[in-house]
């Protein structure tokens, strides 16, 4: 009975919150060419924030929730966290390596701390990517210089 109702409930929270997850890539282990597993941030659990309108700075980083593409199956998938201003980042940052990050809004992108190392996504055009396969591009949040990724429409 229990797993009938699942997904039904399911259903129902997505609704409720907003686009639906992408688990398409998700994965709770990072690892190294050496085997060794990287040190990274909790990303708090899939809760969904729906609650008190959000300031000005709060609706642009919502703009930013989706999906994001970066070269050579690199990609970037930010969802809300479970308060206004947290963000869950789901990430392959090169080809070895990929985890979930917490992110925090700051000015007008979202910081977070990957390995140690403080960073920032912000938002650019493909163009400030650094990267050749992204120019052209209108969408994009950009970590620093040859790491971006540019968002990911679908026709209908």
């Amino acid at each position: 009975m229990i797993t009938r109702l699942l997904p039904l409930a399911l259903l129902a929270l997505a609704a409720c919150s907003g686009a639906a997850p992408d688990n398409e890539g998700a994965s709770n282990i990072t690892a190294s060419r050496t085997g060794e597993p990287k040190t990274r941030t909790p990303a708090g659990d899939s809760t969904t924030f729906s609650g008190s309108p959000r300031t000005s700075v709060e609706t642009h980083q919502a703009d930013l929730v989706g999906r994001y593409k970066g070269v050579e199956g690199m990609y970037l998938v930010v969802r809300h966290g479970t308060s206004p201003g947290k963000y869950r980042l789901e990430m392959q940052w090169d080809l070895d390596n990929k985890g979930e990050f917490a992110g925090v809004a700051r000015g007008d992108g979202i910081a977070f701390t990957r390995n140690g190392e403080d960073l920032m996504l912000r938002p650019t055009d493909g163009d400030a990517t650094g990267l050749k396969w992204l120019v052209g591009q209108k969408e994009c949040l950009t970590v620093k210089p040859g790491e971006g990724y540019c968002r990911i429409r679908l026709l209908r």
